[in-house]
């Protein structure tokens, strides 16, 4: 019986020195996740329409106040990795991360959009994600019409998971999500659209990042 082949962990230089020397598929999206160059899968439309509301709802409400950056890389070269997410919410910078893409420290939210991909994102991304330190992922699942909100990052997962239903929010604000930051005030749902009910906060107490819900 033959061995079987070595894989091959690539290194996120490498795979942007790839990506130079015109190695990578130039009609085929992919991403580089834990060191393994991935194909991203088709986007289907609801996928694709939950994206634009996401994008029309948080630059609406946040303006200058954070980047709305929608699949486009993040670099966490501690894990050898290259994610597009659907949605990121990215602090502010003046040149918009022309000149270099953001790391984990930039992101204020990152959210994930899944039907097909729900598995793998649960199983894959998010624990990505909290190995990474970023603070705050959202999944939201369109075979559910559920979010489910990862907080408290470490090496081993997120150790913070609520799951909302459409529509629902428990009366304990400490149970609806804030969108920024973890420091909140006071919560209410806000309605992303006819399908969606998503959670944001009414107050964010940094001072450098203030969201106000009307």
């Amino acid at each position: 019986m033959g061995e079987l082949p070595t894989r091959r962990r690539f290194t996120v230089d490498e795979y942007h020195r790839m990506g130079e020397a015109g190695i990578l598929p130039e009609r085929e999206p992919v991403e580089l996740i834990a060191g393994e160059i991935v194909v991203r899968e088709p986007i289907g439309s609801r996928h694709a329409g939950t994206v634009n509301r996401l994008n029309r709802l948080w630059t609406s409400r946040l303006g200058e106040r954070a980047v709305v950056q929608i699949q486009n890389p993040i670099e966490l070269p501690k894990e050898d990795s290259e994610p597009q997410p659907d949605v990121t919410l990215l602090r502010p910078r003046a040149d918009f991360y022309t000149a270099a893409h953001p790391v984990a420290a930039d992101v204020l939210l990152l959210i994930e959009v899944a039907d097909s991909t729900l598995a793998v994102d649960r199983r894959v991304r998010m624990p990505l994600y909290a190995r990474a330190a970023i603070h705050e992922a959202w999944l939201l699942d369109l075979t559910a019409d559920r979010v489910e909100v990862y907080r408290a990052p470490t090496a081993d997962g997120y150790q913070q998971l609520v799951r909302l239903e459409r529509g629902i929010c428990s009366a304990d604000v400490r149970q609806c999500p804030l969108s920024i930051t973890t420091r909140t005030r006071a919560g209410r749902l806000v309605s992303l659209s006819e399908a969606w009910i998503v959670p944001l906060a009414a107050y964010s107490t940094s001072p450098r990042f203030t969201v106000r819900v009307p």
